[in-house]
């Protein structure tokens, strides 16, 4: 995940970013379809190296058969296997999922618990995950890395950093506090769809006036 190196953005400037950000879309949301914080757990640890779409299509069937910790494990690792195959490394997440599952009930009253080092002390679950969920389903103001967010913050002069958790770090102390729930929802949402690895669309990007970036894309002829 190397990126060419910037300087870190102005304060004015990052304050700009976010308040582009949320004029243009005050409320973002994640792509990962759940019913309750359990099912997102189990949606966000699925989600390691898939798309979303390729997530959801699998537990839609998946959440209708166990969407608590009792019916995962009811389930079984094998049942669970079943029904995620179309997503990559579904044996090792099965076996997570129900381990997680497992865990929950006997360690957590079957309830996800509200706390980093709690959440990360489960099966397939580590930092970015933990981050996901804590947000999502607790509404806490943390930044999950994720390959899009670490590019753009770095592209952009946002966060600079050589690792998720340097970013991750940098992030929290340049994001201005009224922003800071929705942060790492718009900066993953702009990663995958407009400063994207390849080629970044920066001619229809909202906040390419404050970017580093350089050169910018220009636009594709006939636009």
């Amino acid at each position: 995940m190397a990126q060419k190196k910037v300087k870190s953005l102005p304060k004015a400037d990052v304050e700009a970013i976010f308040g582009a950000f949320a004029a243009s879309n005050p409320e973002p949301r994640g792509e990962l379809d759940y019913v309750n914080p359990f099912t997102l757990l189990v949606a966000v640890v699925l989600s390691a190296q898939a798309t979303d779409a390729g997530v959801n299509k699998a537990t839609k069937t998946l959440f209708q058969l166990a969407d608590t910790p009792e019916k995962m494990v009811a389930l079984g690792a094998a049942g669970i296997e079943e029904r995620i195959k179309t997503i990559g490394l579904f044996r090792t997440k099965a076996r997570n999922v129900f381990a997680l599952s497992q865990q929950l009930v006997e360690r957590f009253g079957s309830e996800v618990p509200a706390d980093r080092e709690a959440l990360e002390s489960l099966p397939g679950v580590g930092r970015k995950t933990a981050n996901v969920v804590l947000n999502i389903a607790f509404r806490q103001p943390t930044i999950a890395v994720d390959t899009h967010l670490f590019r753009v913050a770095n592209r952009t002069g946002l966060a600079p950093g050589k690792t998720p958790l340097e970013v991750e770090t940098g992030l929290l102390k340049v994001v201005p506090d009224q922003y800071l729930l929705h942060a790492h929802h718009w900066l993953i949402l702009h990663g995958r769809y407009i400063c994207k690895a390849r080629k970044p669309e920066c001619w229809r990007c909202i906040i390419a006036p404050w970017c580093r970036f350089e050169p910018k894309t220009p636009p594709p002829k006939g636009a």
